[in-house]
């Protein structure tokens, strides 16, 4: 199981695999981040960005 950070503050999250970590991240992002939920500016290029992004942190953390 790995323990990662959100991306925009010092919340965590666990996943076995970055899309269980993502799960895990979701009801905190949609609460404290929710102005960057429903940012309009933000396109699809942004969400595969941010995707790509977290992929590779969610990568490099070493199994605790």
């Amino acid at each position: 199981m790995k323990t990662l950070k959100c991306d925009l503050c010092e919340a965590t999250a666990q996943g076995e695999t970055f899309e269980q970590w993502m799960q895990a991240l979701m009801p905190h992002y949609m609460e404290a981040h929710r102005d960057v939920m429903n940012d309009p500016s933000k396109t699809k290029e942004d969400q595969q960005k941010w995707m790509v992004e977290n992929k590779a942190r969610f990568e490099a953390v070493q199994i605790q």
